[in-house]
């Protein structure tokens, strides 16, 4: 018999009309299958809730296992796979649910934390949102010790993870955006930002201007939209651009975004502006982790997040997040 019969899991009832609500999303509960040879039954502790997911939402496909597809960290509680063991935390993609069976096939990882170094890093800083920020910095922007930077979204997972990274590699100034006087204190105070622009109090360019006055090297995009635009015209000669997110069209993904007024500015300047998704980069990961873990034992490097307890409250901390009332990584903890 199972140690647990039965899984609650959230999916969506509805492609929704502009900005989504709770109304969008169902919860359920069934029966948890026995397992067949080679699976492992989860009880998940901790799930992340992430922009891209708007993505799925619009488009449909993201059902996967009882719920829908997402980074989550949990526990084994049963196992008929001798390679992962009753006790084991696995890293997997079975998310949106409160169990998740897991097969050989299914992506997964049975983790080993690093002593000093708390498990949801795992979804965060090490985790694919930290993961997106390193890959960004060098293997895209290219980031040198001395340079200057820009990034969106600076109070976002992904978007604190590189001011973070960004000074570890060497950066000389960094400056991020945000939405409050609160969250942009919060860059300079605790993640080491040089300065912050907050994108309601008047317009950007000129914000910008005055926190970069020399200008910029690298912009990491989380936003696209203005903060775009913005970059664009404080980059330097030869610049690079790390498209990674443009939040500022998930609500309207059906309507094209105007592009920057300054876009061929790109060319005069011979910026070089290039997309990417982490998922094409994951043997970097070791890298990241060889960076990182000893600057998190020392507190160099925080691990940034807001923790919302209780898988009921899984729909509202994902609205929260695409709204901004998150700091760093927006987790869900379902069970301790």
């Amino acid at each position: 018999m199972p140690t647990a019969t039965t899984f609650s899991a959230f999916r969506p009832v509805r492609r929704p009309e502009g900005e989504p609500s709770g109304d969008d999303f169902t919860m359920s509960t069934g029966p948890i299958p026995e397992l067949a040879d080679g699976q492992v039954l989860i009880q998940n502790l901790l799930l992340s809730v992430d922009p891209y997911m708007r993505e799925y939402l619009e488009w449909g496909g993201w059902e996967r296992g009882f719920g829908l597809e997402g980074r989550a960290l949990g526990r084994v509680i049963e196992s008929r796979n001798a390679q992962v063991p009753v006790g084991a935390t696995v890293f997997h993609r079975h998310s949106w649910s409160t169990h998740a069976v897991i097969g050989p096939k299914d992506p997964h990882r049975v983790l080993e934390p690093a002593d000093g170094v708390p498990l949801s890093a795992y979804l965060g800083i090490l985790g694919g949102t930290g993961l997106t920020a390193y890959v960004g910095l060098t293997r895209v922007a290219k980031l040198q010790p001395g340079d200057d930077l820009f990034i969106s979204s600076a109070a976002g997972a992904v978007g604190g993870a590189a001011g973070q990274i960004a000074r570890v590699l060497g950066a000389s100034r960094i400056v991020g955006s945000t939405g409050s006087a609160t969250k942009a204190a919060h860059l300079t105070e605790h993640l080491g930002f040089d300065a912050a622009v907050n994108y309601r109090e008047g317009n950007l360019t000129e914000q910008l201007k005055k926190a970069a006055p020399e200008g910029i090297d690298v912009y990491f995009d989380n936003v696209g939209g203005d903060h775009l635009e913005a970059a664009i015209e404080a980059l330097r000669n030869f610049g690079r651009i790390a498209w990674c997110g443009a939040i500022s069209q998930y609500n309207s993904l059906s309507t094209p975004p105007a592009a920057p007024r300054n876009l061929y500015d790109i060319v005069g300047k011979r910026i070089r502006l290039e997309g990417f998704l982490v998922r094409d980069h994951m043997d970097a990961r070791e890298e990241l982790e060889d960076l990182l873990v000893p600057h998190i034992r020392t507190g160099r490097v925080r691990v940034d997040e807001t923790v919302v307890d209780g898988f009921e409250h899984l729909v509202h901390a994902f609205l929260g997040m695409l709204r901004g009332e998150n700091v760093g990584k927006m987790l869900v903890r379902v069970a301790e």
